[in-house]
């Protein structure tokens, strides 16, 4: 639970479980509605949301456009979920800007990217004496292809100092929507920019003009070496190491991200901006 959200930072208890415990999705099938069958698949995971809220790791996000509770770490949980991720606060990320408002649609989105990326496939042994189409979708979900890393290999809402530190980054700096490292699966390094569609373009186009100016900053290593300062968190194929910067994609549909992200498995290290 912690984990999830530690990466999401806000969710809906259906986005929680999908991740988590996938084969959930393939009960409580024979429930009258699909609210029914939602309610039923996540009860477990709105109870302990509840407890992290009592506990103070946790509070109310608001809701959706479609009506669904969300609930957003605290400072306490982003911590908790720092020691579960094994990661240093300044590699958890920031908070959404729309959590608690506008129905954190573009977290939303953020979150399904993750998703869809990932493909959580179920454990069938789980899913035994369901009914024999829930069975049959659960199989077409494991017998599809990979999707990319796990949820250790994302994070969301990640600052880019174009001044200043990882920490406390200066007035200006970029924030990744999301960065993906997954080298086993051929994704050694990947931001990934997600759109409603709603932003325009000269916003966009300034917010890759700070992505430029963050690749291009370079800081001295332990030996007095300048190099650029994203290699100080993230490693790179070493043969590109002076010539080219990380790839950035520009998605308005999460399920272009997950064609993309497939490219860059077989298409190599890119040296250029894709939008």
């Amino acid at each position: 639970m912690l984990r999830v959200l530690g990466v999401l930072k806000v969710a809906t208890a259906d986005q929680i479980q999908r991740l988590s415990l996938p084969h959930l999705t393939y009960r409580h099938t024979l429930k009258p509605t699909p609210a029914k069958q939602k309610e039923a698949r996540t009860a477990s995971h709105r109870a302990a949301l509840n407890d992290l809220r009592r506990h103070g790791l946790a509070i109310d996000g608001g809701r959706t456009r479609r009506g669904e509770e969300t609930r957003l770490l605290t400072k306490d949980g982003l911590a908790a979920a720092a020691i579960e991720l094994d990661r240093e606060m300044e590699e958890m990320g920031g908070m959404p800007k729309s959590a608690g408002r506008s129905g954190a649609s573009h977290a939303m989105t953020v979150n399904e990217t993750v998703i869809a990326l990932i493909r959580p496939k179920p454990d069938l042994n789980k899913v035994m004496g369901e009914p024999a189409e829930a069975v049959a979708a659960a199989q077409a979900a494991v017998d599809a292809s990979d999707g990319i890393g796990t949820l250790a290999s994302y994070a969301t809402e990640v600052a880019l100092p174009v001044k200043g530190t990882w920490k406390n980054p200066a007035i200006g700096s970029v924030r990744a929507d999301m960065v993906l490292t997954a080298s086993q699966a051929g994704v050694p390094l990947l931001f990934i920019e997600v759109d409603n569609c709603t932003e325009e373009a000269a916003l966009i186009a300034a917010k890759f003009d700070k992505y430029l100016r963050f690749f291009l900053r370079k800081e001295k290593d332990t030996d007095g070496f300048e190099s650029p300062l994203w290699r100080t968190r993230w490693s790179a194929p070493d043969e590109e190491y002076e010539r080219v910067h990380p790839p950035v994609e520009q998605e308005r549909l999460r399920q272009e991200a997950e064609e993309q992200a497939a490219a860059h498995k077989t298409g190599g290290w890119l040296s250029r901006f894709r939008t």
